[in-house]
């Protein structure tokens, strides 16, 4: 990195109580200009960093997701609870009208 160039950082932080904390950073040049070439540049830097960290919190995620789904299953939670988890995923985000 030369004298001029500065850095910017795109941080997204995850804690919870269950589940291991993360942190994804993405670093990124700083315009050395404010021209219209090197703004459109940084924007379309920043563009691909956003997209790339919101897939790595998704993997994250997801995996986090698993981890409780396996621990829940593991202690009977669903089925103590009465609840079909394949009809939830099945139906999800509709609204499910109960046969007679």
């Amino acid at each position: 990195m030369t004298a001029d160039k500065k850095q910017t950082c795109l941080t997204a932080a995850y804690t919870s109580p269950d589940n291991e904390d993360f942190t994804v950073t993405k670093s990124l040049d700083t315009p050395p200009s404010a021209s219209g070439q090197d703004k459109a540049a940084y924007l379309g830097a920043v563009r691909k960093a956003v997209t790339e960290t919101q897939e790595q919190i998704n993997r994250e995620l997801t995996s986090r997701m698993e981890e409780d789904k396996t621990r829940d299953s593991g202690a009977g939670l669903a089925a103590t609870l009465g609840v079909d988890e394949d009809k939830e995923e099945e139906n999800y985000g509709e609204e499910v009208q109960e046969e007679d």
